[in-house]
């Protein structure tokens, strides 16, 4: 079973907010929901012997949402980071953050480095937040950065490989993902991960994200290994 498993899982959150409206709730408490779900998740993956956990909690795009949900969705990760960072502590869990950190309000950018922080040395499970993440920001930021280092002589032109353009990315130093999961029912990236997700496998579900279970995650595992069978058996 262990060998099946994927090192690198990435989760696209989605349907939370219409998963409250679905309950006559609002959309923050979808969003609360799915923080809860999000733990469970979370200490799924580990037992499971996934590695690297990455979660699309906030992308540039959702600073157009209605300021009461943006506002929420911004104190969600330092009520949620401040909560577990004992048990992320006693369970050897580390925290990234792949996303423009310093964009953030400052009460969440506080939250997160704190978190980063204290975990920075824990090795059993890395959980990735993708937060204030959009891909296309992602590649223009890099591409900037390596511009600057080719223009102060940092860099040569001749040293401009994939691997060197990967250091520049948010998600530096971490492994492709092996599986992207969306729930909610779009069947797109949405500008997630989109250097990360060229050779990832896909699965899309209908189940909004507070209805997200194990049971679903085992079921993507067991689906994406079955294709890669199939594709080696041709």
């Amino acid at each position: 079973m262990n060998a099946t498993i994927p090192a690198h899982i990435a989760i696209m959150m989605d349907g939370n907010g219409r998963w409250g409206k679905q309950r006559g709730l609002t959309r923050s408490q979808g969003h609360y929901a799915g923080s809860q779900t999000m733990e469970t998740i979370i200490k799924d993956s580990m037992k499971m012997g996934v590695k690297v956990l990455t979660l699309y909690a906030f992308s540039t795009e959702n600073w157009k949402r209605p300021i009461d949900e943006v506002q929420y969705l911004m104190d969600l990760p330092g009520l949620f980071l401040t909560a577990k960072l004992p048990e992320f502590m006693a369970n050897d869990i580390k925290v990234c953050i792949s996303g423009d950190i310093e964009g953030l309000p400052p009460h969440t950018k506080e939250a997160v480095k704190t978190a980063i922080h204290t975990t920075k040395d824990n090795r059993k499970f890395i959980v990735n937040f993708a937060l204030n993440y959009g891909g296309r920001n992602e590649l223009l930021t890099a591409i900037k950065k390596i511009a600057q280092d080719l223009n102060d002589s940092n860099i040569v032109l001749e040293e401009v490989t994939e691997e060197l353009i990967e250091t520049y990315l948010f998600t530096s130093g971490l492994p492709d993902p092996d599986l992207i999961i969306r729930t909610g029912g779009e069947k797109r990236i949405s500008n997630f991960l989109l250097w990360q997700s060229s050779k990832s496998q896909l699965w899309f579900t209908d189940t909004y994200f507070p209805d997200f279970n194990k049971d679903l995650l085992l079921q993507a595992i067991h689906e994406v290994n079955n294709r890669k069978s199939s594709e080696a058996a041709t």
